[in-house]
């Protein structure tokens, strides 16, 4: 903090401290501000010299067999009070408040004794404010140079006086050394201190900050993936709704019987859509450490490439004309990566029945000695595409997003013919490749092969 005598100090208060009792009690008492406080302070510290000043006339001189005349008296009592009127610039001017001190103290060794020395607390006060606010070093050299001031004067006053120079001397040295220099070491190390304390509250709000917003993150986190769970089992299911509904209703009067055939469909797929969703809710309502089927669900193994083949005649039953093709021996994939060609397959899958109904799909997997791919490429529709299949979706930011998850290359695009493609390709350089058997890769749950949680 600049200070207006030109000096740079620590600011203790430039960081958040708690308040001791007395700033308490001087706020409710209306003083407040570092000028009034340091005002009530000088008013004080004069009150307490004046009462130590009686004890000295009263007491110490007549025991040390000193006299002192009254003019002399006056001057000494009123040089020693007035030490206490700088402490009002102690904090906003510090070395000039100790200077004034020692200048006051100049007239106060003046007039003294010269077997006694006469040091008031405004010398400590000044000391110790010095060394709260400035550098070590810097406060060791301004009241080092405070030290001299007292000795030197005690040093003339012998001499004009004839009294011996050696005893008054030393005298005043060793006391400005206590009252100024030990002063500012020890508001030093309270200001270190103290500084010390600042340091670890805000250090322990920074990071209370941080974990709250790597909470918040996990929290954001959480939603995406709950977005994209129920975005997939939604898209899946509910295109394929609206295509059965579509059909039946064009079937109702000129084939009642394949609309019977279409409404028990829809009911089927809408069996399977409230089954998929309560198996989401139970697991989002779940607790750690919880029974029952929210953690039956939660263990339940995701969907991944040996649960297409059921995904496949799933679309098939609602109309689609899609080809399963697979190349290479089946490899062991993680279960994040497995599931999340699943839900890609998904995806594509219910995005060609919305935008191309009606156009043949070619699904490939091929399993390379490198890599993994899924192709999904539907040919344009031959017919009007359904409602509302101009709406921009969420399916291509959820696909990208599982791509990054698991380390893969999406890539989208229409096809030379008007179609549309999406590959999905996984680098196998990150584990050794294990191949699979055919019973393995078509392990998974039927409960799990529609729009299963991952």
């Amino acid at each position: 903090m600049p200070t207006t005598d030109g000096t740079t100090v620590l600011d203790d208060a430039a960081v958040p401290a708690r308040a001791s009792r007395l700033d308490a009690l001087l706020t409710r008492l209306g003083v407040t501000g570092a000028p009034a406080r340091d005002g009530l302070l000088a008013a004080f510290v004069t009150l307490l010299t004046a009462g130590m000043l009686v004890l000295l006339f009263e007491y110490v001189l007549e025991a040390e067999d000193l006299t002192v005349g009254p003019v002399q008296s006056a001057v000494l009592a009123a040089a020693t009070c007035a030490q206490a009127v700088p402490l009002v610039l102690r904090r906003t001017r510090p070395i000039l408040c100790l200077g004034l001190v020692a200048a006051c103290q100049v007239v106060v060794v003046a007039v003294s004794p010269p077997d006694l020395s006469v040091g008031g607390i405004p010398q400590v006060i000044a000391g110790y404010t010095i060394g709260t606010l400035l550098p070590a070093r810097r406060a060791l050299a301004v009241t080092g140079a405070a030290v001299p001031v007292g000795a030197l004067t005690a040093a003339v006053t012998a001499l004009v006086s004839g009294n011996g120079l050696l005893l008054p001397v030393a005298n005043h040295v060793l006391a400005g050394i206590a009252t100024y220099m030990v002063s500012a070491l020890v508001g030093g190390a309270v200001a270190t201190r103290r500084r010390y304390v600042v340091l670890l509250r805000l250090r322990a709000a920074e990071l209370l900050r941080t974990q709250r917003a790597t909470t918040q993150a996990a929290i954001f986190a959480e939603r995406s993936r709950m977005a994209r769970e129920l975005h997939d089992v939604a898209a899946h299911h509910l295109s394929g709704l609206v295509v059965q509904a579509a059909a039946v209703e064009r079937q109702i009067d000129s084939d009642p019987e394949a609309a019977k055939a279409g409404t028990r469909c829809i009911r089927g797929q809408g069996k399977e859509t409230l089954d998929s969703l309560r198996l989401i809710v139970g697991v989002l309502r779940e607790r750690p450490g919880a029974d029952g089927a929210g953690a039956d669900a939660h263990d339940a193994p995701p969907p991944g490439l040996g649960a297409l083949d059921g995904l496949v005649r799933t679309a098939r039953t609602l109309g689609d004309a899609v080809d399963l093709v697979r190349e290479g021996p089946p490899r062991a994939l993680a279960p994040i990566a497995d599931a999340a060609f699943y839900r890609v397959a998904q995806e594509s899958l219910s995005n060609a029945r919305q935008h191309a109904p009606g156009a043949p799909v070619r699904t490939t997997v091929r399993f390379g000695e490198r890599e993994v791919s899924l192709e999904v490429v539907n040919e344009p529709s031959a017919g009007a595409a359904t409602a509302d299949s101009a709406r921009q979706g969420m399916g291509l930011i959820g696909m990208g997003e599982r791509a990054h998850l698991v380390g893969a290359t999406l890539t989208t695009g229409a096809t030379p013919s008007g179609g549309w493609r999406v590959r999905l390709t996984l680098p196998l350089h990150h584990e050794p490749a294990r191949t699979v058997s055919d019973a393995e890769t078509s392990a998974a749950p039927a409960a799990l092969l529609e729009g299963g949680q991952e």
